[in-house]
């Protein structure tokens, strides 16, 4: 039985009565690339390369009455061969779509923005916000701050005060300067100038590489030596402390320290996501809806993880499309304790994040986003904007 089957909220909703495939049957899907020039380059934590441009895929689903299913995320490479396999197709056959994707997922490069479209246009045909589909009492998602940036320490500590002063309650540190010391060092730093007002996150950035990087991840001992100087400062979760392969020492780590160990963010099949779960190798589990089993699959990853004390926050940092995508998962399947929110100016902006959307992803006071009760995500799109950098 497929996945989206298992899913008891989901299940209900593939039960409900749908309008015939005559009247939404999928007709064409649209595929385009935008490549949003960045000035002055983006150095991100985890990339030794400058990032020049933010490349994003948009992926349109249009039924034969013109109803429109937005999705993004990175460029999907190969879809374009397995296209032909929605056309004509009934949008509304979610746990097909689900099990043809997770086959497209083997064969070519991940094609979940896809199901992001798809979902999208689910929600405009019941005309309900996919939060709600999803079975989720409320709209609200809290959401912490996600730096992206190796700044120094005093800089650093800076910034946080002002997220936390604009009211984050958490705020998340990279990792990967040349000396772990000097990492935990901003942390320290960060520690002194919030106390504890706010709590913070760690990402170690040990789980997945740069093609062009060679340096190896963290072994446990070394992790270890880390793990110890970030509980003595308070720190929440350790992201990513070893290989996300090594399922022996992060099973270890989390047995041996009192910081809670994060991971699963690129994780790509849903087996690899349970066995993360049921090896008790995390705390938080943290698969993105865009990157990894779309949706259905994720809402049953998440009750996996809700069974067995785990907390699902889904990773988010990539285009306003993907986090509004993540923010009604993680309404719907009621997870926690907090969203990623990219959010690290000047370096990365809204501005920046969201490019291709009307209106930017904000926050209130309380660093919760108010999801909407428009259909689907309730995505507005920039086409104005989406023209001027599309690349193909």
């Amino acid at each position: 039985m497929a996945a989206f089957e298992e899913n008891p909220i989901v299940r209900e909703f593939a039960r409900v009565e749908r309008p015939a495939p005559s009247a939404h049957r999928i007709e064409r899907i649209e595929l385009s690339r935008h490549s949003l020039p960045l000035e002055p380059p983006f150095r991100a934590a985890w990339d030794s390369r400058p990032r020049e441009t933010f490349d994003v895929g948009i992926v349109r689903v249009i039924t034969a009455d013109g109803m429109v299913g937005i999705g993004a995320g990175a460029p999907m490479a190969g879809i374009e061969d397995y296209l032909d396999l929605f056309i004509g197709q009934d949008p509304l056959d979610l746990d097909r779509h689900q099990a043809v994707l997770t086959n497209i997922d083997f064969h070519a490069g991940r094609p979940w923005p896809l199901d992001i479209a798809l979902w999208d246009l689910a929600g405009k045909i019941r005309e309900e916000p996919v939060w709600r589909l999803l079975g989720g009492a409320s709209g609200k998602v809290r959401t912490y701050a996600s730096t992206g940036v190796l700044h120094d320490a005093k800089d650093l500590a800076k910034k946080v005060v002002k997220l936390v002063e604009q009211g984050f309650p958490a705020v998340k540190v990279r990792f990967n300067r040349k000396d772990w010391r000097l990492d935990v060092a901003a942390v320290e730093a960060v520690r002194v100038a919030i106390g504890d007002s706010a709590e913070i996150l760690v990402d170690c950035n040990q789980g997945w590489r740069m093609p062009w990087d060679t340096e190896p991840s963290w072994s446990y001992h070394q992790a270890l030596v880390v793990a110890r100087e970030l509980e003595t400062l308070g720190v929440y979760w350790m992201e990513e402390p070893v290989h996300r392969g090594d399922y022996r020492a992060m099973t270890a780590l989390r047995s041996a320290i009192a910081v809670r160990i994060a991971g699963g963010e690129l994780t790509r099949e849903a087996h690899s996501l349970r066995r993360l779960i049921e090896r008790r190798c995390v705390d938080v589990l943290q698969p993105d809806a865009t990157m990894t089993c779309g949706i259905a699959g994720l809402m049953e990853i998440a009750r996996l993880a809700r069974q067995n004390d785990v907390s699902f926050t889904p990773h988010s940092w990539g285009s306003g499309i993907g986090l509004l995508a993540n923010a009604h998962l993680m309404a719907g399947c009621n997870g926690g304790p907090w969203l990623e929110f990219p959010c690290d100016p000047p370096d990365w902006t809204a501005e920046r994040r969201d490019f291709m959307l009307a209106e930017p992803v904000t926050v209130d006071e309380e660093g919760c986003i108010e999801l909407s009760s428009e259909p689907g995500f309730g995505i507005e799109l920039d086409e104005d904007r989406l023209a001027s950098f599309k690349v193909a």
